[in-house]
């Protein structure tokens, strides 16, 4: 037996391939799978219409946070942190209204 690990699959891209934009998503899990909609919401729409639905197993949804997590610590390790809601930012401090007078 060899101790090597299987090399990944190539991915392979077709010109057809539809490329989707998605700035939501939402997630949802039975005890069998997960289910990710990525979804398209623009402001003053009252809906965020699904663009991709995305069937995984829990053990690929596990995988697929795997890979987000250190993603993102690449990229923020090369770009700085990514601001989040709910945390201030520059706009924050520099444009926040005047307390109300008393």
């Amino acid at each position: 037996m060899s101790d090597k690990t299987p090399a990944p699959p190539h991915f392979f891209l077709a010109p057809q391939t539809p490329l989707v934009y998605a700035n939501m998503a939402r997630v949802a899990h039975t005890n069998a799978e997960f289910l990710l909609d990525l979804a398209r919401y623009l402001p003053g729409d009252p809906h965020a219409q699904v663009q991709v639905r995305v069937l995984l197993t829990p053990f690929s949804a596990k995988m697929l946070a795997r890979a987000l997590t250190e993603s993102v610590a690449r990229y923020e390790a090369v770009h700085g942190a990514i601001p989040t809601p709910g945390e201030p930012d520059l706009a924050d401090a520099l444009f926040r209204p005047p307390p109300p007078e008393e």
